[in-house]
């Protein structure tokens, strides 16, 4: 189940920065790099566009939500698996001898 949750958000996070970055901006945004992405699509890009980051951003808040949610319930952490070396003293490397070889 999250795995396929994390696909998903994944999935909206890459979508809704590309469909963010076409969106024409205050500043012309990307779309004047492609001389006008209106001009290729057709007249209703923009409202699509409008449309699809809506609907993107709603799915990703509930993918996040829900990731949350799930890791909450979860009675394992995620760092069980991983061995962690043990820590040493450090060396102090002024007080330390040097020995020739």
């Amino acid at each position: 189940m999250i795995s396929i949750l994390i696909v998903i958000h994944a999935l909206a996070c890459v979508l809704l920065i590309g469909i963010i970055l076409v969106q024409t901006g205050r500043g012309g945004g990307l779309v004047e790099g492609f001389s006008g992405v209106e001009s290729m699509l057709g007249t209703k890009t923009t409202a699509f566009l409008t449309k699809a980051t809506s609907v993107l951003s709603v799915v990703f808040f509930l993918t996040c939500l829900s990731l949350a949610i799930l890791s909450a319930r979860q009675d394992r952490s995620i760092m069980n698996g991983i061995k962690i070396a043990p820590v040493t003293a450090p060396v102090d490397v002024a007080t330390t001898p040097v020995t020739p070889k």
